[in-house]
């Protein structure tokens, strides 16, 4: 089966039913566009959000006006589309449409620099972008450069000289499927990793990919017609879309929340009756944080029909996850690991049957197999410490152009994924750090989210990294970079006093007080960190946030 008929199907079955919801607390409502099919909802309230939202027999036009509008230009099966937006109610058609037309959807994020959305451009070989409102400054600055791109598509109202309106065009396509064969070993897609030792690889996926893992996500978190899914990490990473993906297959509706404050995420929550969330660990820390301090008063908000939190996307902290429950103990609980190397989320997975298990990313998940190997690629004893492999239908085909990287992590079908991890007694397998970012200190092994995790059950701490910094004597020290709760205090007196339950050789040798920076999908920038405070010398610690 190919991802598109999915689509197709809903639309011939309950198009008139609504698929997707674009929900924008912000103050900045000057959207800039609205297709004219769209029932666009506004509230006589100013305080209300801006709401759009689209049925599945509309999402289906939509995605085939612009499959049609691109094979009119000349485009052709497996040339490439890249998707440079926002989080809206325009993202998905544009990609589906992209794969009706048998192209290769190109998604990019949306914090690329120009020089960074040039690279990938260039490296994806792309022949055609899609971009919005938000980028028109980052694209002023290269739209002269990127000789490989033959057509830029806007998507706004009075877009710049260089572009093309792509909605006036798609007005005059036609609303039925295009005529293009598609198989499951056709090239679907081309996500870049997260660009953590340099500029981003290009990952190609084929549809296999794609269909496969809309089984494992609606098989993990069993999604029925009838859930709605708040969807709030943006649609160009493989977690977002990826989770949606179980939405897909059982037809059910999606929220796209674009905003991450506590009190958006549960009003909307009770006001579009959002049944799933997917949270990244920041968020969920800081929904519990404004409950705490008064910020944040559950009473004012309907959330009965919410039935799964789950997070992913990088390591959970156990301490969270007990913390939550205490607040919302009648929530199923889940954790799904993945790469944009294995389709996204899923090819590990706790489980909502294995609470008993937090701390742990689970077992292998549908669909998939895992092991845990030494460095000459032989599987460890159980409860030792090994890089963690995995193999499914999810893999992806390569590193697009690039055999050497591909060469090193593929190995007869398994796709070995850079992360430390070790399995207990019960087959569960743990994180326990990013084979780069292990520390050796004095010869002894060091895995940061050890450390960080210890540390996060401070409750004067917020945020914590562990990196390792040079040292002539030990070869490296832990450095601990640490994010105070609004309005604490602390000294590095009183941290090395809390790490005194830490084994010697595992307390951080250093303590700096500072900002934790995170990508778009919530993991530590631990390069930047290093950057910062490896080059040169260490910001002064500040005792107080």
């Amino acid at each position: 089966m190919i991802i598109t008929e999915l689509l197709e199907k809903h639309a011939r079955l309950q198009g008139s039913n609504i698929a997707l919801v674009e929900v924008n607390p912000s103050e900045e409502r000057d959207r800039a566009v609205t297709w004219e099919d769209f029932n666009l909802i506004e509230s006589a309230n100013p305080d209300a959000p801006y709401r759009r939202e689209l049925s599945w027999a509309e999402f289906d036009r939509r995605a085939n006006r612009f499959a049609n509008l691109l094979l009119s230009r000349g485009m052709k099966k497996g040339d490439k589309v890249a998707v440079l937006l926002m989080n809206c109610l325009e993202w998905l058609p544009v990609y589906f449409g992209i794969l009706k037309a048998g192209c290769i959807a190109v998604p990019m994020n949306f914090r690329y620099s120009s020089d960074e959305i040039k690279y990938c451009l260039e490296l994806a070989d792309v022949d055609v972008l899609v971009f919005g409102p938000e980028f028109v400054s980052r694209m002023d600055a290269i739209s002269n450069d990127i000789p490989g791109v033959r057509m830029l598509f806007y998507v706004g109202h009075d877009g710049p000289d260089y572009s093309e309106d792509c909605i006036h065009f798609m007005s005059f396509c036609s609303t039925s499927a295009p005529p293009v064969e598609l198989s499951e070993d056709d090239y679907a897609a081309i996500y870049f990793s997260s660009g953590t030792t340099g500029f981003p690889k290009a990952i190609l996926h084929n549809h296999r990919s794609l269909i496969s893992s809309c089984m494992t996500e609606q098989n993990h978190h069993g999604q029925k017609s009838d859930d709605v899914f708040l969807c709030i990490p943006p649609l160009y990473h493989t977690g977002a879309k990826m989770h949606w993906f179980g939405s897909l297959l059982s037809g059910s509706r999606a929220v796209l929340l674009r905003g991450v404050k506590p009190e958006w995420i549960l009003r909307t929550v009770t006001e579009e009756k959002c049944t799933i969330v997917w949270l990244l660990v920041p968020w969920a820390q800081d929904i519990l944080d404004a409950i705490d301090d008064g910020r944040v008063d559950l009473s004012k908000y309907r959330l009965d029909q919410w039935r799964l939190m789950h997070i992913g996307a990088q390591p959970v902290p156990p301490s969270l996850i007990h913390r939550w429950k205490k607040v919302f103990p009648h929530h199923a609980y889940d954790t799904n690991y993945g790469l944009s190397e294995s389709i996204g989320p899923g090819c590990v997975h706790l489980g909502v049957e294995n609470e008993h298990k937090v701390g742990a990313i689970g077992k292998a998940g549908y669909l998939w197999e895992t092991k845990i190997v030494d460095e000459k690629g032989e599987t460890v004893s159980r409860g030792d410490v090994g890089e963690l492999a995995v193999k499914g239908p999810g893999v992806m085909l390569c590193y697009y152009k690039n055999p050497e990287a591909s060469a090193e992590v593929l190995h007869d079908g398994w796709l070995f994924t850079g992360d430390m991890a070790r399995e207990d007694e019960d087959g569960f397998i743990y994180l326990v750090d990013r084979k780069k970012d292990v520390i050796i200190t004095g010869g002894e092994n060091l895995y940061p989210v050890q450390i960080e995790d210890f540390l996060r059950s401070c409750d004067k701490i917020k945020d914590v990294a562990v990196i390792g910094l040079p040292d002539e004597r030990l070869g490296e020290i832990a450095a601990a970079i640490i994010d105070l709760k609004e309005g604490v205090s602390a000294t590095e007196g009183e941290i090395d006093a809390f790490c005194m339950e830490l084994p010697r050789y595992k307390r951080p040798r250093k303590i700096i007080f500072a900002d934790v920076p995170r990508n778009p999908t919530g993991k530590i920038e631990k390069p930047v960190l290093r950057e910062r405070y490896c080059g040169g010398s260490l910001v002064e610690a500040q005792t107080t946030k």
